[in-house]
């Protein structure tokens, strides 16, 4: 994991928000806002970075992207359908057009069976209403887990801007 690994994703993914007019939100747990931080660290990001929701406790990602209290009962919030619902919920509760979404453990503590320190949903919406999700196991400790994962997130979203029939289009 380097520094400028994330540094050549973002910009990357500026380059593609810019030329199809997209503006991105975030919906983040386990990384507590530090995809939103390492967006707005490239200078210009106010073009393309509309809005950050950092959604650490359940309540929270009721109140503000909408969660449904039942998908968190059923599933958890370190779920697929909490990570979609998440995406979502954060392109509704904004003006942006795409999202990464995040919910995950990063440790040391808070593993479960079936859900290891580690396991971190990402999920990527649209405007259209349109959100896939991917489940990842990451190793190492909370910094290299919450690293990791701000990587994939926008990586993520990188290859579903490049690759249009995986990601509907906005018309421009």
């Amino acid at each position: 994991m380097h520094h400028d690994d994330i540094a050549q994703a973002v910009r990357q993914l500026a380059e593609q928000l810019i030329q199809q007019s997209l503006m991105v939100v975030t919906a983040e747990s386990c990384t507590g806002g530090g995809i939103a931080q390492t967006l707005t660290a490239l200078a210009g990001s106010s073009r393309w970075f509309e809005r950050g929701f950092v959604s650490y406790s359940n309540d929270a990602k009721q109140d503000m992207l909408g969660v449904q209290a039942a998908t968190l009962e059923r599933t958890g919030a370190v779920s697929e359908e909490t990570a979609l619902e998440m995406a979502l919920g954060a392109v509704r509760h904004s003006r942006g057009q795409v999202s990464m979404a995040v919910t995950g453990i990063a440790g040391p503590q808070g593993g479960i069976p079936g859900k290891p320190v580690g396991t971190v949903w990402i999920a990527w919406g649209h405007s259209s209403g349109h959100a896939d999700a991917h489940c990842f196991q990451f190793q190492g400790d909370r910094d290299a887990v919450r690293q990791q994962t701000i990587l994939e997130a926008i990586r993520g979203l990188n290859a579903r801007l490049k690759s249009p029939q995986s990601f509907p289009s906005t018309g421009h």
